[in-house]
């Protein structure tokens, strides 16, 4: 079968895609890549990856385009999973023979549930990493025979063995290739890289044990598992030879410097290529592995902080101290490395004086750039669970309907409407502060690009307000 990898049309700027953190429309444009469905699609004769927020497509050109395949993957999330759902039924509706596949960590943790809810219309889920799965399938076998897919059978659901976790990753294509043949790169963008960017991945999975993250406790995995350095170095090198426009390479693995003797191989491998990088970093990373990675070209790091305040971080095992990441962050600026700062509001532990502790932690810390989500607990995650336990889910409408994070938390202490002003407030106090927007002036009298960029940022962001205290009201 000839398969078409969909993240589909969902909202205007909607990230969602097969890479991204947190499904939702950010304050500013963000895409990051589809990076989990280029992986099979670089392995199946005749596959193509469709891209269709970034690419603007509508429903009406994605099921033109599904109308020439046999199997359609689609990346689906908790937000996003009904309008996923009427995407398939739409491709079954004009061509009945069409296999649908859902895959990504929402039907990994409730494969059943959502094939009932896709019932008709959804054929196969599959659970966890699905590279093989997909490539199985496109050969032409049983159904039973490929591991770790669910499917229904007279309405009963049928759930083959799980999939052996992936460990030789090397094994695996270069997902730059499939960028190249089928994405417009230029019209990825992270506001805090240089722009175009590619992402790729070193690693699957990650270590630490943070109660609220999706991905290691629904998909990649809690055990982290390197390619070769010498891998690593092959594909930055097809990058640099065949996507010259690039100007930053981001390694999305979820912790590139959890192991840190394989991130400071893969440094002293890719050095002499001269490219410029940017990594997922813990705020425990030591000086002399960032001074390595520093001189093999990396220039900024995404760092989840998450709270100012000790007995939360305690409450979601991030297994970082503050006192750790304002050395981290102090070893950073002398070395030259901007941050870009990742904080959630409403973790357990959340007061009014927290939400202040946090702010006023962020403003000390004085980071490049900050973003700041709503805790959001997601299926298979153990905050999911706590907050199932003690009754704080209000709602199950993690985004509005123009694709924007909504709080779904309710503490007895704290409302959800408390916790979802308090982003606007984190945001206004963080970027409104004089010592900011000095820089800020500075960087845009010296450099006309910065000039233009932090200008569409900023308009792009007063929108976002607007219409998100459209939505609180």
């Amino acid at each position: 079968m000839k398969p078409l990898f969909l993240n589909p049309p969902t909202f205007e700027d909607f990230d969602g895609g097969a890479g991204a953190r947190y499904q939702a429309s950010r304050e500013v444009t963000s895409f990051w890549y589809p990076t989990w469905l280029c992986y099979p699609a670089g392995m199946i004769e005749g596959s193509r990856v469709v891209d269709a927020p970034v690419q603007r497509l509508s429903i009406e050109e994605c099921l033109a385009i599904a109308k020439d395949y046999d199997l359609v993957v689609m990346y689906t999330s908790t937000p996003t999973l009904k309008i996923d759902i009427e995407t398939a039924r739409r491709i079954k509706a004009q061509k009945p023979a069409t296999v649908t596949v859902l895959t990504g960590p929402h039907v990994t943790i409730l494969p059943e549930e959502s094939l009932k809810a896709g019932a008709g219309v959804i054929d196969i889920v599959c659970r966890g990493e699905f590279d093989y799965a997909v490539k199985e399938l496109c050969e032409g076998r049983e159904w039973e025979s490929v591991e770790g897919i669910s499917f229904l059978r007279d309405g009963t659901a049928v759930n083959t063995p799980d999939r052996p976790i992936l460990t030789d990753l090397d094994a695996l294509p270069f997902v730059a290739p499939i960028y190249k043949r089928d994405l417009p790169i230029k019209e990825y963008v992270i506001p805090h890289f240089k722009s175009p960017y590619v992402a790729i991945y070193t690693s699957r999975g990650c270590p630490a044990k943070c109660t609220f993250c999706l991905w290691p406790q629904t998909y990649s995995g809690q055990k982290m598992r390197t390619r070769s350095p010498q891998s690593v170095f092959e594909e930055v090198k097809w990058i640099k030879e065949n996507l010259p426009e690039v100007r930053d390479i981001s390694f999305d693995d979820d912790t590139f410097s959890a192991d840190k003797k394989h991130a400071r191989a893969v440094a002293e491998l890719i050095k002499p290529l001269g490219v410029s990088w940017v990594i997922n970093a813990r705020a425990n990373c030591d000086y002399e592995t960032l001074k390595v990675m520093r001189d093999a070209g990396l220039h900024h790091v995404i760092v989840g902080f998450e709270s100012g305040n000790a007995q939360i971080l305690k409450n979601i095992k991030k297994g970082v101290t503050k006192e750790q990441a304002i050395q981290f962050v102090k070893d950073c600026k002398k070395l030259g490395i901007t941050i870009h700062g990742a904080f959630i509001m409403g973790l357990p532990g959340e007061t009014k004086e927290t939400i202040q502790e946090t702010i006023a932690y962020a403003k000390m810390l004085d980071l490049e750039s900050i973003q700041v989500s709503l805790a959001s607990p997601y299926p298979g995650t153990e905050f999911f669970e706590q907050c199932k336990r003690e009754g704080w889910i209000a709602s199950d409408a993690y985004i509005d309907d123009t694709g924007h994070q909504m709080c779904v938390i309710n503490y007895p202490h704290l409302s959800n409407a408390e916790i979802f002003k308090a982003v606007e407030e984190f945001y206004n106090k963080f970027y409104f502060r004089p010592k900011y927007i000095l820089r800020s002036i500075g960087k845009m009298i010296v450099n006309g690009e910065e000039r233009r960029k932090l200008l569409k940022e900023g308009k792009q962001y007063l929108d976002y307000m607007r219409k998100r205290k459209q939505t609180a009201s």
